[in-house]
């Protein structure tokens, strides 16, 4: 955490009792969340059925007021509770199937007496037993109310139970910033204060340090101007009664980049306009670069050996012949596919290494904004939620990122029909040049590795549209058409 940040005694409203001494609650809520739950956009375990929910820690952010308090007060007031739940599915959605421990998830639930036309839409539903009985519960970040309660938290250092919040002091949090939720989320959820600042609350959380605040923290240190620094951090410290690992990063508060264009949006304005998009392909190459030798600086460097080459090799292999086997239209490509990882496994074996280091994860057009002034900033360092914490913190090849970066401009060229190829090739060209002008080294000089990496990531989109969005399986299969028989992927 940044040397500026401090840490206050300040406590707020007293938590809920210990979760040993409270099963009625989960208990209560257990039917309400059964349906709501899966609902969510968020929620990782789509497909497979809840089969029961373990309560992980419960806090009281603001008591929830009895009906007689109401009642003297002649207002209903709006209780906060902040529950950590584990969902406990089934690894397959076969019936009978064994449980596993299940995926914990943070919940804000707002609780009334009776819930305002205005916040019919966050509803979850009436607790009809224990000790929320007879009231209301709902999304509380509908709510400004709860939303405010949230930010003054971070702004005063609250300690609360086993939440505990902390700040950058070098940044200013005034008091009564009105919020905003951001309702275009995927994993996670935002509320923008002020168009100041923006709470990034993750909802599938896990132990231990999350990228999403130890880089961006790394690089305010590394006075890197490409990523917003936090400015405040709520984590919930469990204990090893409730979680052997028990640190868990629950949100992270950083500036709000006011006007800012998403780097996807962006992009799809200007090929709608026929426009070029060179010269932003360029900065944003640099933009990635500049953040690669920060982390570079300031992080750990690892160099990847016979071993671990042929370990990468092996994951790349294994994820090409499971989509194989998954997709029909992904097999007459499969051989031409395999010669991609092979080539990277012939010279790992004639001695060939490769550095690795931490790096994005999860780099694509829509993790980049770029401000009116025409400078682009990287953001959402988590990487792909649903690979193992450690794995996403693990150092990498650079060579990742960038190919991820050059799918991107891929995918957006294929919203025009007929594909706007020749725009891609253009994109694509330029943004290894901008990341050379600041590394001094072209990534297309290293075409096996960039190759591997690119049809890695190819691989996986082919396997994720044919789930999800069958219309889009095109866009992948023509990447995977030119890299099985394109050797040498883009040159100089």
């Amino acid at each position: 955490m940044s040397e500026a940040a401090t840490h206050s005694t300040a406590t707020s409203p007293a938590p809920l009792p210990a979760v040993e001494a409270m099963p009625e609650l989960l208990t209560s809520l257990e039917p309400l969340l059964r349906e709501w739950l899966p609902r969510q956009r968020w929620f990782a375990g789509k497909g497979r059925p809840v089969t029961g929910f373990g309560l992980v820690a419960a806090t009281a952010l603001l008591p929830v007021a009895s009906r007689v308090e109401d009642s003297r007060s002649g207002t209903a007031k709006a209780g906060l509770l902040h529950l950590l739940v584990r969902a406990h599915q089934p690894l397959v959605p076969a019936q009978g199937a064994p449980s596993h421990p299940g995926d914990c998830y943070q919940l804000l639930l707002g609780v009334r007496e009776a819930l305002p036309p205005r916040l019919a839409p966050a509803l979850i539903g009436h607790v009809t037993e224990g000790p929320l009985a007879g009231r209301t519960v709902y999304e509380a970040l509908h709510d400004p109310r709860l939303a405010e309660v949230l930010l003054e938290a971070l702004r005063t250092q609250a300690h609360v139970g086993g939440l505990r919040c902390g700040r950058d002091t070098r940044h200013d949090i005034p008091e009564g910033l009105v919020p905003r939720l951001v309702t275009s989320e995927q994993s996670n959820s935002s509320i923008v204060y002020g168009d100041t600042f923006i709470l990034k609350l993750f909802r599938r959380v896990v132990p231990g340090d999350n990228p999403d605040l130890e880089l961006p923290m790394t690089l305010s240190r590394e006075r890197c101007p490409r990523v917003p620094s936090p400015a405040a951090w709520m984590v919930a410290d469990l204990g090893p009664t409730a979680d052997p690992d028990g640190h868990h990063v629950l949100g992270v508060l950083q500036p709000f980049l006011h006007g800012a264009a998403d780097g996807w949006e962006l992009a799809l304005s200007v090929l709608a306009k026929g426009e070029d998009f060179t010269a932003e392909a360029r900065a944003l190459g640099q933009a990635t670069a500049e953040v690669h030798t920060a982390l570079a600086r300031a992080l750990p460097m690892v160099t990847l050996g016979r071993p671990q080459l042929e370990r990468l090799v092996a994951g790349m292999t294994e994820r090409l012949e499971a989509a194989a086997q998954a997709v029909p239209a992904l097999r007459p490509y499969a051989p031409g596919l395999h010669t991609a990882f092979e080539a990277l496994a012939d010279l790992a074996a004639e001695g060939r290494a490769w550095t690795a280091q931490r790096i994005h994860g999860d780099l694509h057009l829509g993790q980049c904004l770029r401000s009116a002034s025409g400078e682009w900033s990287l953001i959402d360092f988590e990487g792909e939620p649903s690979k193992p914490l450690a794995e996403r913190r693990m150092p990498q090849p650079v060579a990742r990122d960038i190919a991820g970066m050059l799918r991107s401009f891929d995918y957006a060229a294929h919203s025009l029909r007929p594909p706007a190829t020749d725009w891609a090739t253009a994109c694509r060209a330029a943004y290894c040049s901008g990341y050379a002008d600041v590394t001094g080294a072209d990534p297309r000089t290293d075409p096996v590795l960039l190759r591997a990496y690119e049809t890695d990531k190819a691989v996986y989109e082919v396997l994720y549209e044919a789930r999800h969005r069958p219309d889009w399986l095109p866009v992948p299969l023509a990447a995977v058409h030119r890299l099985s028989t394109d050797t040498g992927a883009d040159t100089p």
